[in-house]
């Protein structure tokens, strides 16, 4: 393929779910791989604390159309995005910056995307079904201090953060913090 950029990073669309065994086989043939991934808070109780970034997404530099070839065919890997028929570069930028968010093996921290003065609804816990006030983000124990109306007067409460619905972006090492939908790639080939 000639239309191949060398030493240019491009985007590879992974089967469902296997993202991680892709990155897997793709450092094996001896291709650089950069996989973001979103850790989560011990407290969440979320079923996988550690999640892609990107969900089947993954970023891989490509050095000529025989290392192209050798991508395309990998196990876990669907193809490479491409605009009309041609592999689409990513900005070396791009990478940059998702590499200086987090580790050196791609782990960004999540933190709950909550702020003081929101109204939030509560999912779970003795409050469930009921609506407050945000007074204080999650802390370091992630429990929200809500200002709730009970019994006709204002009443202060501890809600753990798993009971409300909230969002989540990803916290940066450097404190720049960026949402994680405005980096989701858009383009399906």
């Amino acid at each position: 393929m000639s239309s191949i950029e060398a030493k240019k990073w491009y985007v590879v669309y992974s089967k469902p779910q296997k993202e991680e065994f892709a990155e897997f086989c793709l450092r094996h043939r001896g291709v650089e791989v950069f996989l973001p991934k979103l850790l989560f808070p011990v407290s969440l109780q979320k079923r996988k604390r550690v999640v892609p970034l990107f969900p089947s997404y993954l970023f891989t530099q490509i050095n000529d159309a025989a290392q192209y070839q050798a991508i395309i065919w990998t196990p876990g890997v669907n193809r490479v995005v491409s605009f009309n028929g041609t592999p689409a570069p990513i900005d070396d930028a791009v990478i940059s910056f998702l590499k200086a968010q987090g580790t050196p093996d791609g782990m960004i921290s999540a933190r709950s995307d909550l702020r003081k003065g929101q109204e939030v609804q509560i999912t779970g816990g003795p409050f469930a079904g009921l609506a407050g006030i945000i007074q204080e983000p999650p802390g370091a124990k992630d429990r929200v201090k809500i200002l709730m109306r009970l019994l006709s007067r204002d009443v202060n409460v501890e809600v753990p953060l798993r009971f409300l619905n909230s969002g989540w972006v990803a916290e940066s090492s450097k404190s720049n913090l960026f949402n994680l939908e405005d980096c989701t790639p858009q383009a399906h080939a």
